[in-house]
């Protein structure tokens, strides 16, 4: 099992509305590197620290967990989409997704603040200069102390 971090801002799309809707297929993900994670890496059952970026708190906000393999982002057929890629062909899909399930909401935001604050978190790639990836690896050790934080 791995563990992972996935960005999202919640005027977009927020830990509540994953709770409500229960499954969510991750779209829109247009960074090869944060593609490469969903695509080489990503299993059925691994853990997610879902984090809302962009907005007034940042932070760890829930966990859900990644319920498929990596398939084609529809997205980025639709003309209409802000995700299109004219680039991409049906044959050959340039964008993947997962769907990603809920498991909870954490009792407490755990902010990018505290989380920087953090010697046990010196090698999250959260907190690192320049790492601005909505697809992040999260080593175990650090998944049970941000859990430990809550």
């Amino acid at each position: 099992m791995r563990y992972w971090l996935m960005k999202s801002e919640p005027e977009e799309f927020s830990i509540d509305a994953l709770a409500k809707k229960k499954l969510e297929p991750w779209n829109g993900v247009r960074n090869y590197q944060a593609r490469n994670y969903m695509r080489d890496d990503m299993k059925i059952g691994d853990g997610v620290l879902f984090y809302h970026s962009n907005c007034d708190e940042p932070g760890v906000v829930g966990l859900a967990e990644i319920r498929s393999e990596a398939h084609p982002d529809p997205t980025q057929f639709d003309p209409k989409s802000d995700y299109y890629d004219p680039a991409s062909k049906r044959e050959e899909p340039r964008w993947l997704l997962v769907d990603v399930g809920f498991k909870r909401k954490l009792k407490r935001t755990i902010t990018l603040a505290e989380l920087k604050d953090k010697p046990e978190l010196q090698d999250l790639a959260l907190v690192k200069k320049g790492n601005r990836l909505s697809v992040l690896p999260v080593a175990r050790k650090e998944w049970d102390f941000i859990l430990s934080l809550e």
